[in-house]
């Protein structure tokens, strides 16, 4: 993640401040964890499998956009059971001796949470199916000729997986994981929810149609919509006399460039960039990132899940384009789409 999108308040990416405010905010049980209702359900079912057995979860891959929730549920299950959770990220383990380290320590039942796991390099998988498989651990003593493997046996534990590229997991290691779930992005009446909870451990007083407001413009994501609230309770306590009122919630979104729908500029710029430049495309990703100055992976992460959710974008295999709702939303004719787009009938 780069500055700028360290600096962007729709960001659905974790930034310095929401890792205190998800811990503050987050739920500690199944039952308070808000979304993603058949996940949690089966979830249970496989959690009081497990007490039952008296054996670890099987190992969790969950996937989706950034934002929705797989690090909460990860420390959720770890709760659960009543286990340690060791957490980590993918980047983060260099060598296969940092995994190894990792494994070595970790205590019967407790749970391993690595976090954009697609980011594991290939010799470090390694290292990860044996002890996912027969919870033991190869280690290489030596060099050259002279250089010999030693078994280890490990404690069993759970190994929960997140990340938001499914397709970059090699297919040996997403074989390995017994349960697999995608997380979906939220309807309003779900963030509604979370914000009214979340106003309340704030100790925030909210109006009901102020959630509602922010809820609108929070991209489906409950980590969007907890960072809004915090934003519109600053407006709150600065412009109003401290209740976060359905005026106020408007005043603030639309003082931060937050319009109806929850675009921001850097979605606005991405659209028109389609549409004025291009016609409506197709334009490929490559030029799309050059001229709105991010990288190719951030588009394809970050802004292009929730403008392919509303109907905005679409993929061809020529590029991007932008549909008739775009050009609707930001106010252009719609007769200004190409002869492609009509062809494929956006």
């Amino acid at each position: 993640m780069d500055a700028t999108d360290e600096a962007r308040i729709l960001t659905s990416t974790t930034t310095g401040e929401d890792a205190v405010l998800d811990d503050n905010l987050r739920p500690q049980r199944l039952a308070d964890y808000v979304g993603q209702k058949q996940i949690k359900e089966n979830l249970q079912v496989f959690l009081d499998a497990a007490k039952k057995r008296q054996q670890p979860l099987d190992h969790v891959l969950l996937h989706g956009a950034p934002g929705l929730g797989k690090t909460t549920l990860a420390h959720i299950l770890a709760k659960e059971v009543g286990v340690n959770i060791r957490i980590t990220s993918g980047p983060a383990i260099e060598r296969p001796g940092d995994l190894a380290a990792i494994l070595s320590n970790l205590e019967k039942g407790d749970m391993l949470f690595i976090d954009e796991i697609h980011r594991l390099n290939r010799t470090i998988e390694e290292v990860l199916y044996p002890a996912m498989e027969d919870f033991q651990l190869d280690i290489v003593i030596g060099k050259g000729p002279s250089a010999r493997t030693v078994r280890l046996d490990l404690n069993h534990f759970t190994l929960i997986g997140a990340t938001t590229r499914l397709s970059l997991i090699s297919s040996p290691l997403r074989d390995r994981f017994g349960v697999s779930y995608r997380l979906d992005f939220y309807d309003d009446d779900e963030l509604i929810h979370i914000i009214t909870r979340s106003a309340k451990i704030l100790d925030a007083q909210i109006e009901p149609k102020a959630a509602v407001t922010i809820a609108s413009r929070s991209r489906k994501t409950p980590r969007v919509a907890n960072r809004l609230l915090k934003r519109v309770r600053d407006f709150a306590e600065v412009k109003g006399n401290g209740v976060i009122t359905e005026a106020i919630a408007e005043r603030a979104l639309q003082s931060l460039d937050i319009d109806p729908l929850g675009l921001d500029h850097v979605d606005r710029k991405i659209l028109r960039f389609i549409i004025e430049k291009f016609q409506g495309g197709p334009v490929g990703l490559n030029t799309i990132a050059a001229a709105v100055s991010e990288e190719q992976e951030t588009i394809e992460d970050i802004y292009e899940p929730f403008l392919l959710q509303l109907g905005f974008l679409s993929r061809t295999p020529r590029g991007r384009t932008a549909t008739p709702a775009a050009y609707q939303h930001l106010g252009f004719p719609v007769m200004h789409q190409n002869t492609e787009n009509q062809k494929l009938g956006l």
